[in-house]
């Protein structure tokens, strides 16, 4: 019994979070947490959250769909250089992505261009901004 309760301990500390940052896009949405193993290295847990509606009106079912990645902090280098060429890849195919419609539903897309164009000069005249992991890849 003693056993038990030390086990389910121990697996609670495993799940905690250490630091998050959620990314909402479209009808998914992206969390990266940190979180600290039993032998206290941090890692990287990537989870994509796709919401799913089944029915109908007063019939409606609401369910998630959680996809995982474990990243450890050996591997962070070669993933982000694979992340990089990849990204590069579709850029230089496709060019730079354009907002979709269901991000910014309430702006045209003039509107939203003018934004993106203040926002960019209030960012810098802000001065230093905090920083996420992703900031230091180069879209």
């Amino acid at each position: 019994m003693e056993g038990e309760k030390r086990k389910i301990e121990i697996e609670k500390k495993d799940s905690e979070i250490i630091y998050s940052k959620a990314i909402k896009a479209g009808k998914r949405i992206y969390y990266l947490d940190v979180k600290k193993s039993r032998n206290e290295d941090l890692y990287l847990a990537i989870t994509e959250s796709k919401k799913k509606v089944t029915g109908y009106d007063e019939d409606a079912q609401v369910t998630y769909e959680k996809h995982k990645i474990f990243l450890y902090k050996e591997d962070f280098d070669k993933f982000i250089e694979g992340l990089e060429d990849v990204v590069g890849f579709i850029k230089k195919e496709q060019g730079e992505a354009t907002p979709r419609a269901e991000y910014n539903p309430e702006y045209k897309k003039e509107e939203y261009k003018e934004e993106v164009e203040t926002e960019t000069v209030l960012e810098e005249t802000v001065g230093e901004t905090k920083r996420s992991f992703f900031d230091k890849f180069k879209f």
